[in-house]
């Protein structure tokens, strides 16, 4: 009988090139196919990531290596699931083999990122990150900044903050009511653009769906309109696009709608290598709503220095674009100039800010600091020869409680101006401001830089819980000791302001500021009214409909009578008989003729009692 045959299955006896096995690369059935249909859903797939993504194809976009680091990672995962190695170990080699393409691809746009990344490092680069920036420095204050000689002139001057804005923008809502889309649409802020209309500082305010359901019954239409808030005399106006405006109807474009109407997949589709930078909401001189798209370009390195090379200009109405670069934006003689934001505030002031850290060197920045300077915290907006200039402190590295001087910036042309003035930082303003009106609880704006007669001077209002205006105040930049408020009854006075700051100032420096205070501006205070004489009436009819909606956590109602075409606004928090309001109801409501706008009305007071025979409405008129 035979020996039997012996198997040796250890790695005695193989060469020592040969010390691991080779993988057997064993391919699916139907191979080829399988990777066709790869390559189908990672085109399918990668479009969809792409319509939703919307990263520009420039290789100085970090989002261009996310979306194809994406795109590489679907067909890897297609082609492993339709090969069914995860089940069947054996097609592992070969999934491994057809996946090095879209590998090396991978590394090579890692690679090309981390040059980019080296090219564009500060540490490398700091001299062209200093340079992002011009200005000048030679420059005086009382020449540049427009002088404030009379309370005329502060018909330039914004008197709230945006906080302050916002909320008016919020109730003026109201006035959807009277075109039944009361609780449809809320304020978009973060589209709100302070602009120079008309001679006078405006913050404009576009709508955005309050939901996704009144999305789906409001979309066909659009958006009806938008709020503009004066920032100096506080008129609030909802304004309602009309045939007057555009034959096109409503704003249908927006960064806040869906699909094919969302501004950031139109301008995106019509220019697919543009860095989309910061949008903004402005109005032309004729209340065409425009949508203003920043387009940026990288000066240092490939992924480095953030500018603005040009803007896509959206209507908003029909959805037409068009490319302009910033010269062109900039001329004096451009049909342009009615665009006050080309360059967003946060911006110019990170560009200061690599001028101020790096301008003595990379590791002087962190060790000597010699020389380190950083804009203070906050920003305001001046409106000044037809423009609007960002407004920002600027302070030592190591000193949190001064100022060295000051930056004054264009929004439009990004002319620059550093005035070389010390004193007291923003923040030190609004705590004097504050502490002279302690026993208030008030609260100061940011401070707003003015040139009171050649006098550097922050100037605040100061606002309640509500944010609601309670009275003015000036502090001295070069000394914040000197404070100067009105009579702070809760009536702001903008000529007791200033003649009490005239007061403080002579007695502490000597000296002597001359402003024209004769004429007390006029100002619309916190309930829509005017400080100048009014007229109230007084009508009685009866109820033909009613409506409400929310504004601010308080329930409004709409009421329309025999009396009057508008309907007229009535706060449950002021006038709680209100809520028993019906239909059919004689009620008797006085306001404020001020308080008129072109669609509604704002009751001060409303009586339900009236009888019930009246058979032909009353109006009776007085003067206060």
């Amino acid at each position: 009988m035979s020996d039997p045959i012996k198997v040796d299955f250890s790695d005695k006896g193989k060469g020592k090139g040969n010390s691991s096995t080779k993988e057997v690369l064993i391919p699916p059935e139907k191979a080829g196919l399988k990777i066709v249909l790869s390559l189908l859903i990672t085109i399918v797939a990668g479009a969809i990531v792409y319509y939703f993504m919307l990263p520009p194809m420039n290789f100085s976009a970090i989002e261009f290596y996310m979306f194809w680091a994406v795109v590489l990672a679907i067909f890897i995962a297609s082609n492993f699931v339709l090969s069914k190695a995860f089940i069947k170990p054996e097609y592992v080699p070969y999934v491994k083999r057809v996946s090095i393409a879209p590998i090396i691809i991978a590394l090579i746009l890692a690679v090309v990122l981390l040059v980019g990344y080296l090219t564009s490092c500060v540490l490398f680069r700091a001299k062209s990150y200093t340079e992002l920036l011009s200005f000048n420095d030679d420059v005086e204050f009382s020449q540049s900044v427009t002088k404030i000689d009379s309370t005329s002139d502060f018909s330039n001057v914004a008197m709230i903050d945006t906080d302050a804005a916002s909320k008016l923008a919020d109730k003026v809502l109201g006035e959807l009511a009277t075109r039944n889309l009361e609780s449809q649409f809320d304020i978009a802020t973060e589209y709100s653009t302070q602009i120079n209309f008309k001679g006078s500082p405006c913050r404009v305010y576009p709508l955005k769906y309050g939901n996704i359901f009144k999305w789906i019954n409001n979309t066909s239409d659009g958006f009806p309109g938008y709020v503009i808030v004066n920032m100096n005399t506080q008129e609030t106006e909802f304004y309602f696009l009309t045939e007057d405006d555009t034959t096109e109807g409503y704003m249908k474009y927006s960064p806040t709608e869906h699909f094919q109407k969302n501004l950031k997949r139109i301008v995106r589709f019509n220019y697919p290598t543009a860095l989309i930078g910061n949008i903004s909401f402005e109005i032309d001189d004729d209340n065409t709503p425009y949508w203003i798209c920043e387009v940026l370009e990288k000066k240092v390195g490939l992924i480095g220095g953030d500018d603005v090379k040009g803007i896509v200009l959206v209507n908003a109405v029909t959805g037409e674009l068009s490319y302009h670069d910033v010269e062109e934006v900039a001329a004096e003689d451009s049909e342009l100039t009615w665009i006050d934001q080309v360059y967003v505030a946060s911006l110019l002031v990170e560009q200061y800010n690599y001028y101020g850290t790096y301008n003595n060197g990379f590791w002087n920045s962190l060790f000597g600091q010699t020389g380190v300077k950083k804009t203070t915290t906050g920003s305001s907006y001046i409106a000044m020869n037809d423009d609007v200039y960002i407004y920002t402190g600027v302070t030592s590295v190591t000193s949190d409680e001064s100022i060295l001087g000051f930056i004054l910036i264009n929004q439009r042309t990004k002319e620059a101006n550093f005035y070389n003035i010390s004193g007291a930082t923003e923040s030190s303003a609004q705590s004097s401001a504050q502490g002279a009106l302690s026993d208030k609880g008030w609260t100061a704006t940011f401070p707003l830089l003015i040139n009171l007669d050649g006098e550097p001077t922050y100037f605040m209002a100061m606002k309640d819980s509500n944010s609601v205006v309670k009275s003015y105040a000036m502090v001295n930049v070069g000394n914040y000791n000197i404070v100067g408020t009105d009579s702070a009854d809760g009536n702001p006075s903008l000529t007791q302001c200033i003649n009490n700051y005239a007061t403080a100032l002579k007695d502490s420096k000597n000296t002597v500021i001359n402003v024209d205070t004769s004429v007390e501006p006029e100002l619309v205070t916190d309930n829509g009214g005017s400080e100048t004489e009014t007229a109230e009436i007084t009508l009685t009819g009866a109820i033909t409909d009613i409506k409400s909606q929310s504004e601010s956590g308080t329930t409004c109602y709409y009421i329309l009578t025999t009396a009057e075409d508008k309907y007229i606004k009535v706060s449950a928090d002021d006038m709680p008989e209100a809520i028993f309001l019906e239909i059919g109801d004689i009620v008797t409501v006085t306001y404020d003729e001020a308080d008129e706008s072109d669609n509604w009305i704002e009751a001060s007071e409303i009586d339900a009692g009236a009888s019930s025979s009246v058979s032909e409405t009353t109006t009776e008129q007085t003067t206060e």
